[in-house]
């Protein structure tokens, strides 16, 4: 399985295009707001040769979703969410207006498939399993693929720290039990690719994550 970052925006959100030999892709959390980001998404898409067949938001806040509507235009996919951030989505141009000061399109793609705890995504000759892990918001999620233990968190585990719980849709009570959730269904070794940083692992996060001891 191939992984590409791409570092995006300027709270420098990581954005995912993961494939394999298929040459079959999903692209996980398309935060591209500039126009270079965008094309250069594309390029790799293209140079690669690849088909887009899933886009998947591990939540629904601004900085992981700028994307989405670019994505759309260029290659129909709708992002798939979680039901608890469905709503997020849909008020993306208000968000972005009210915390950040900026206009998107009010014309926002529709939202694709919502989302359920232990659902299979797949794609060419692999699966993520849906982890649902509320706490950053009520809808966050984390995509999981057994196969080359790898782990797309989002904003919910970083390396060193965990994400946020202080905004409206933000719980420490359920960002403890999710976190409960992660070191328990995942073994040491494998990769957590998160939404901002760095790469890590279950077992270095159990060793020197101080939310995790």
């Amino acid at each position: 399985m191939d992984i590409k970052r791409f570092m995006c925006n300027p709270l420098q959100e990581n954005c995912y295009v993961v494939s394999d030999d298929s040459r079959e892709c999903v692209i996980i959390d398309c935060g591209a707001y500039y126009d270079e980001e965008c094309k250069a998404i594309r390029r790799y898409i293209t140079d690669q040769h690849l088909t887009p067949v899933h886009l998947l938001a591990t939540h629904g806040h601004l900085d992981h979703n700028f994307g989405n509507a670019f994505l759309y235009k260029t290659y129909g996919l709708q992002a798939e969410i979680c039901e608890g951030d469905r709503q997020l989505l849909e008020r993306l141009p208000q968000h972005a207006k009210e915390l950040f000061g900026i206009d998107i399109p009010d014309d926002q793609p529709p939202i694709g498939k919502l989302l359920k705890n232990g659902d299979i995504i797949s794609f060419g000759s692999h699966q993520f399993t849906v982890l649902r892990t509320p706490g950053h918001s009520h809808g966050s999620a984390l995509f999981y693929c057994q196969a080359e233990n790898v782990a797309f968190s989002g904003d919910t585990l970083f390396r060193m720290s965990i994400g946020r719980t202080d905004f409206p849709e933000g719980s420490w009570q359920d960002m403890t039990q999710s976190l409960r959730t992660i070191i328990s269904r995942l073994p040491a070794e494998t990769i957590i690719l998160s939404g901002h940083g760095p790469q890590t692992t279950i077992a270095d996060e159990l060793r020197y994550n101080p939310y995790l001891r």
